[in-house]
């Protein structure tokens, strides 16, 4: 029964003390606000630009998937000529696996098959060039 009890109060205790350190929901609201105040978006000119130059300059894997993530975290798919600066950084830094899944990337984001095939086929002369084969076509 003493055992009860002191676990009883120890966890009283905690509770008291966890409910002093709480932070009030008003700050994170207020600080939400903040931190998301800026209205400015990038246009699609902008992002490309961006991108294209960025690509244009990697020069090691990590820099590559990085540019690659923030790229892809956009609500808009990448130009053809940023996917083509981008294959070829990818294969300038030795990275086959990621040059494949580049055109998985834009397949996802992509709404339909035919504009995914209409990007495969605007990059395909690169495609040869670098010597990357698509998902679809390694296991054929």
């Amino acid at each position: 029964m003493k055992n009860f009890q002191r676990l009883i109060q120890s966890q009283g205790r905690l509770a008291a003390s966890s409910a002093l350190v709480r932070p009030s929901r008003l700050g994170f609201a207020s600080a939400g606000q903040v931190r998301f105040s800026s209205n400015h978006s990038a246009s699609l000119e902008e992002i490309n630009t961006k991108y294209n130059d960025f690509f244009s300059t990697v020069q090691d894997q990590f820099e590559l998937q990085r540019g690659l993530n923030n790229c892809f975290a956009y609500d808009i798919v990448p130009s053809s000529d940023v996917i083509e600066q981008a294959i070829r950084a990818a294969r300038r830094v030795n990275d086959f696996p990621t040059a494949v899944r580049i055109f998985e990337g834009v397949k996802v984001k992509l709404p339909s098959k035919e504009q995914y095939a209409a990007y495969v086929k605007e990059l395909k002369p690169v495609c040869e060039e670098l010597g990357i084969t698509l998902k679809e076509d390694l296991f054929h």
